[in-house]
């Protein structure tokens, strides 16, 4: 029998879903959770969203890579913004 996390192929677990067990497991979300969840925004366009999960995940962790990517998300945003200023 293939359990719900395991690769039918190989029978051991996959990586899908490791990260909704760890969450489970804990009861809260880890920075890298959210600072998965706010790519997982950035790549669908919905810049607020991202920029919310990566400041989640800077408050839980100072040092989180989400610091590097709402910066980037920061620089990018200030770029597209600088054409309404100007007309």
């Amino acid at each position: 029998m293939i359990r719900n996390n395991q690769s039918p192929m190989s029978g051991t677990p996959s990586s899908e879903g490791l990260g909704e067990v760890s969450e489970q497991a804990s009861g809260q979300a880890s920075a890298h959770d959210f600072y998965l969840k706010g790519n997982e925004y950035r790549r669908q366009g919905n810049w607020q969203e991202a920029i919310n999960c990566y400041l989640e995940a800077i408050e839980l962790d100072p040092e989180s890579p989400a610091v590097h990517a709402k910066q980037m998300l920061d620089d990018i945003l200030n770029y597209y913004n600088k054409d309404l200023y100007n007309p």
